[in-house]
């Protein structure tokens, strides 16, 4: 091989693995990005018997200053399928160890109390 032959593979390789691994890069940030840039749920519907509860999430997130962390991981897991926690007889419970909703919705709470309240979750029709 001669030295100008040389050379010009030598310059090829380093273009051509400058190209990949700037593909690479390219890829790898889109990936990220798109996780990034997955957007909550403004609102959440639970059914229950006693009239389907809303849960504003945009409202809860503006009152939590967009941190995430005040309900998230520890009060619920931000697996869609992950359970509530505040099922039917659960409500005193989760008032008395201010864990899910009761965690601000507890007398005393930052938030109303559920206690004579049920109108302000619960709409029924």
């Amino acid at each position: 091989m001669t030295r100008e032959a040389r050379e010009w593979y030598i310059q090829f390789m380093r273009t051509f693995v400058s190209c990949f691994l700037a593909c690479g890069l390219l890829i790898a940030l889109g990936v990220f990005a798109q996780d990034t840039t997955k957007k909550p749920p403004t609102k959440l519907v639970f059914t229950t018997k006693n009239g389907n509860v809303t849960f504003d999430h945009a409202a809860h997130l503006m009152r939590a200053k967009n941190d995430c962390k005040t309900c998230h991981e520890t009060l619920f897991k931000q697996d869609s399928k992950a359970p509530l926690n505040y099922k039917a007889m659960l409500h005193k419970t989760a008032e008395a160890d201010k864990t899910s909703c009761a965690f601000c919705h507890h007398a005393g709470g930052a938030s109303f109390e559920s206690k004579g309240n049920c109108a302000k979750c619960h709409v029924k029709g």
